[in-house]
């Protein structure tokens, strides 16, 4: 192909993108370029300068050694495709992405002027928090086709009403009654028994007399219509904002790996990975959760679980704690090594298990840390060596944490959110059977695993992000003491093993080739 032409298209594809080319990279680009078909030309082009616009700039100048790296990434073949197949990903290792409001699209915090997260946050991160989970459902809203403005001179159908969102700030600087606005905010209270909402302009006081079925909690984010008269906001309805599959996500924003683990771009990009998880059809993963080592009546069970997959290994075995029965003492660490050791002489007794499964432990509220603040670390590394030796595919992992299997994100919480939410709610759903399906509502459409004050579920500052389940992922797990359930929402599949020892040894097995749950139980042999 022409070089000259080459050139053109290159130069006018940077200047589409606000970026110039120094002269040494131009050639350099055209040279690499001169072996592509032409008809694929355009496609490489766009992909080169995706991978440039993922690096840091410091201006819009474009030197030689960022296209060098940007052309190494798309060459990059297909054989990093059997590294992503299975990822543990802890929540401190989740990549952190900021909502960037003037280039409506989310950058890496490398591009950004946001300091590098630590534990012991800043007052800056603690009003950030907030912020980004109000400005992330504000993207997501204005999306919706109920609040994005006809095109002009487009004839808009009849009954087909179209909304516009208000900020606290207008309602606060009118003086004449303002009927039917629709606000998005914060929920929060103030002043004992009173409710106000709160977004990045203001507060405004709720007069909450009417109001919707669902679980609406302190901390979490609504849409609220009614009117507003003398400085407050009678609200008619309340609505969770809308929430969005994940394909429709990833549509707007392409393939940004927001999910973590050592692929540069979302698996779900990858037709080979999706190409293996439908081939493998013998996967599965088994999720129990209240895993109590030091109950004799619970490691019967696990035992009775190994021999009966003995002939057919799970690929992988999801623990959640508690992992004993009795939380507090000075012996409690002692007493959990012995179980563990316990736990690995059952598993060393299954050859096959021991060789062909993974096992993944997620720590619970009342295991040994440091305390109930979420993203919570690993089981200490001097209580699980001697396990991890003996059971060399064991990981111990954060809670919540991530799994990536093939094409497949996986998220894991244990926490009993279920009655936290029901006790920090604004007022209680009428019917107590739907709770599960307003509790999945509320966090989907919350975009967010703890949609709760900092005071009732501790988070650390900086880490917020960490819990976030934008853009929602394939299945979420909460290992929560409530009854087991299943509900399928936002093509996401929401499960609850429920407490292992309490539910009548109930767990959950998950098939990821057809993506479908079992509900399983030990009965007494």
């Amino acid at each position: 192909m022409d070089v000259r032409k080459i050139k053109t298209k290159v130069t006018a594809g940077f200047k589409m993108r606000g970026l110039i080319l120094r002269p040494e990279a131009s050639r350099y680009l055209v040279e690499v370029l001169e072996s592509v078909n032409s008809s694929e030309l355009e496609d490489v082009i766009e992909k080169v300068l995706d991978a440039v616009e993922k690096q840091p700039l410091s201006s819009s100048m474009v030197d030689l050694s960022v296209v060098e790296v940007a052309v190494q990434d798309c060459t990059q073949s297909c054989d990093e495709t059997i590294d992503n197949v299975f990822n543990i990903i802890g929540a401190f290792d989740v990549p952190r992405y900021i909502y960037s409001v003037e280039r409506k699209k989310f950058v890496p915090l490398s591009m950004t002027n946001h300091p590098t997260p630590s534990v012991c946050g800043r007052s800056r991160d603690k009003a950030e928090l907030f912020r980004e989970r109000y400005t992330i459902l504000q993207q997501r809203t204005h999306r919706h086709e109920l609040f994005t403005p006809p095109a002009i001179g487009a004839v808009v159908e009849e009954g087909q009403n179209k909304f516009q969102l208000k900020t606290i700030e207008a309602l606060l600087g009118s003086t004449a009654k303002l009927g039917e606005v629709i606000v998005l905010g914060m929920i929060t209270q103030l002043k004992e028994g009173k409710f106000y909402l709160e977004d990045l302009s203001g507060t405004v006081q709720l007069d909450m007399s009417k109001f919707h079925n669902g679980l609406y909690t302190e901390s979490c984010f609504v849409l609220a219509e009614g009117w507003y008269e003398d400085s407050v906001f009678h609200v008619n309805g309340f609505g969770f904002p809308p929430t969005e599959p994940s394909s429709a996500t990833r549509a707007y924003y392409g393939n940004l790996n927001f999910f973590g683990g050592p692929s540069t771009t979302s698996v779900k990009a990858s037709a080979k990975l999706k190409q293996l998880e439908e081939e493998n059809e013998d996967a599965m993963f088994i999720f129990v959760s209240d895993v109590w080592l030091d109950s004799v009546e619970v490691m019967e069970k696990i035992n009775l679980m190994f021999s009966g997959y003995a002939a057919m290994p799970p690929t992988c075995f999801i623990f959640c704690g508690n992992f004993s029965s009795v939380p507090y003492g000075k012996s409690q660490i002692k007493s959990l090594k012995e179980s563990l050791k316990g736990l690995a002489d059952l598993i060393c007794s299954h050859p096959n298990i021991h060789s062909s499964s993974r096992f993944v432990f997620v720590p619970g509220p009342e295991d040994p840390g440091p305390g109930t603040i979420l993203p919570r670390p690993p089981l200490a590394e001097h209580i699980t060596e001697e396990f991890r030796q003996r059971v060399p595919f064991s990981v111990f992992t954060t809670n919540p944490c991530r799994i990536q299997y093939c094409s497949q994100e996986i998220v894991i919480m244990r926490e009993d959110l279920v009655n936290k939410m029901c006790r920090n709610c604004v007022r209680l759903p009428n019917n107590n059977l739907d709770i599960p399906n307003h509790f999945v509502k509320t966090i989907l459409s919350q975009g967010h695993l703890t949609p709760l004050p900092l005071y009732v579920s501790p988070v650390f500052w900086a880490y917020d992000y960490s819990l976030r389940v934008y853009p929602v992922p394939d299945v979420i797990v909460f290992a929560d003491k409530y009854d087991p359930f299943n509900i399928s929402s936002s093509d996401c599949l929401c499960i609850n093993p429920g407490s292992f020892p309490r539910s009548g040894f109930k767990f959950k097995v998950y098939y990821p080739s057809n993506r479908s749950v079992e509900d399983s139980k030990l009965q007494g042999l």
